[in-house]
């Protein structure tokens, strides 16, 4: 691989780590970030291959309240880049590096779970620095804790990055593979219990009366197999347009209490 090219991923892997935050031009989401790699290593359509791939098992990994979603930014990168390097030394074919590549993708997003942890736990200070920066009115400071925190988060996947650039793919593969069961199976029942953790706490604070039939809808709704995401989600959009008309009618109606429940006031106009 040479030099040019490393630098190019460094880059590419920076912006992948910061957009895993920020969420504004997706540069963290598999099919960008592989298929950038692709393109600055000569392999642009395996990189498009392996970025679609991974696309499909992402879709569903999103931060929710407290639940933190595995590390699309490092498996998309670290994937591409032992691709990369496997059809670099011509030790497989195409598809085979690509099946490894994807293989390899879910472990290291959820050890990328450790480093998400630690740039969180180091953001701590940094707020603390930013307040008392923002309490003299030093808003320059404010801005460069801001800078900082966010490189932080670039850094964590670039390091990995060059790291990967510099290591026989071999060598990856068997250091996956040495992870005991027992860490591996805790990894994921911890990241099971974030999750429902996280959920808990955004219901704990979205709940309200008047959400609580929408809530109950959803289990039911989501147990029927034969409806497909497009259904639920046309079924979500309903309820909320019906929602919305219920409270629009409350609001013109001039009547109820105005307690911000739209079911409750209508009631109470009849009642």
């Amino acid at each position: 691989m040479s030099a040019l090219s490393i630098v190019l991923i460094a880059i590419i892997a920076l912006l992948a780590g910061m957009e895993g935050v920020l969420d504004e031009f997706q540069f963290h989401q598999p099919l960008v970030a592989c298929t950038l790699i692709g393109l600055v290593t000569g392999h642009l359509e395996e990189g498009i291959m392996l970025g679609g791939s991974l696309q499909m098992i992402a879709l569903g990994w999103a931060n929710v309240g407290a639940a933190v979603a595995p590390d699309a930014a490092l498996a998309s990168v670290a994937s591409a880049i032992i691709m990369v390097l496997a059809l670099s030394d011509g030790t497989a074919d195409p598809q085979t590096a690509i099946t490894t590549s994807i293989a390899l993708a879910v472990p290291l997003s959820v050890a990328g779970l450790f480093l998400t942890m630690i740039c969180r736990t180091l953001s701590i200070p940094m707020v603390h620095a930013m307040d008392a920066a923002a309490a003299k009115g030093n808003f320059k400071g404010v801005e460069m804790w801001h800078i900082l925190a966010i490189l932080m988060q670039g850094v964590r996947i670039m390091i990995p990055a060059l790291a990967l650039c510099f290591v026989s793919p071999e060598i990856v593969t068997g250091a996956l593979k040495m992870m005991p069961a027992w860490l591996s199976d805790g990894m994921a029942i911890g990241g099971g219990m974030v999750a429902a953790v996280g959920y808990a706490m955004v219901i704990n604070m979205m709940a309200t009366k008047e959400t609580w039939p929408f809530f109950a809808l959803g289990f039911v709704f989501a147990a029927i197999s034969q409806l497909t995401l497009i259904a639920l989600g046309v079924i979500g959009i309903s309820l909320a347009l019906l929602y919305l008309g219920l409270k629009e009618t409350a609001k013109n109606s001039g009547g109820g209490t105005g307690t911000g429940d739209p079911l409750g006031d209508i009631l109470n106009d009849y009642e």
